[in-house]
């Protein structure tokens, strides 16, 4: 058992507070008080939310849905990290055992120039949506479900479509990037079909789509920093990143020499 559970812990907590988009933010000083080390970090929100609610105060706004570490929906920037000092974990599942009593903790949101914050630590990662819906899917008929066992396909390649697949769209690996880059998120986008026959068939116009949909979004270029790698929740390998290049390469060099 860890020294930290089933405790009562104090935090002091300096939490980035804006309004709306295109009004000025800062960070304010909260006290949390009381804190048991088995609460998770939403959990810990909530616990300081209600205070702020009693004292007749504005609720710290973040965002959430599952609370499983499944959904993507939550997440911000604490003490410098996504997600937090934990790796493979997303900001839901972070527990305050974690953490220390009396220490100070930074926590703002994701920032990128195509994640516009709408309040606090609530971002708006549409961006993301828009990227899978220029390319992100297969469009073939296929009828019917066919067999489970009608395709083979090496067990191999379907681990590694399988990891790709894994990727939760949290923005994380956007937030941690210096660039601000997208490159962890389409290229596992891109991988988790391109790797399966169904997905071979437009990966060359995928790849073209979901490149240009993120360069017009706003995202930065990717320069192998491999934050995003490190602060990945579910752990995305930059491999990824590197199969994206070549297919994109690729579907760029032929479309040049049919033109």
């Amino acid at each position: 058992m860890s020294a930290n559970e089933n405790k009562l812990i104090n935090l002091t907590l300096k939490v980035w507070r804006q309004k709306g988009p295109d009004l000025k933010g800062a960070l304010e000083t909260y006290e949390a008080r009381n804190i048991s080390t088995d609460m998770s970090f939403l959990e810990m929100f909530d616990v300081v939310n209600e205070g702020l609610i009693l004292e007749g105060k504005d609720p710290i706004s973040f965002d959430h849905d599952c609370r499983e570490g499944i959904c993507g929906a939550c997440g911000a920037v604490v003490n410098g990290r996504a997600h937090g000092p934990e790796e493979g974990t997303t900001l839901c599942q972070l527990h305050m055992r974690h953490f220390n009593d009396g220490d100070v903790v930074v926590v703002e949101p994701w920032r990128s120039k195509a994640f516009k914050i709408i309040k606090d630590l609530v971002v708006d990662r549409s961006a993301l949506d828009k990227i899978i819906q220029s390319g992100g899917y297969i469009s073939v008929n296929t009828g019917g479900a066919p067999d489970a066992n009608a395709i083979p396909i090496a067990q191999e390649v379907s681990d590694l479509a399988m990891d790709a697949a894994s990727c939760i769209g949290c923005g994380a690996c956007v937030a941690s990037c210096p660039n601000a880059s997208a490159m962890l998120f389409v290229g596992a986008k891109v991988s988790q079909l391109k790797l399966l026959p169904q997905g071979e068939i437009e990966s060359d116009k995928r790849a073209i789509a979901m490149v240009e949909a993120m360069d017009c979004l706003g995202f930065g270029n990717c320069t192998n920093e491999g934050e995003c790698e490190v602060e990945c929740p579910k752990g995305i390998s930059i491999t990824n990143i590197a199969r994206l290049n070549r297919s994109y390469f690729k579907a760029r060099s032929l479309f040049n020499k049919n033109k």
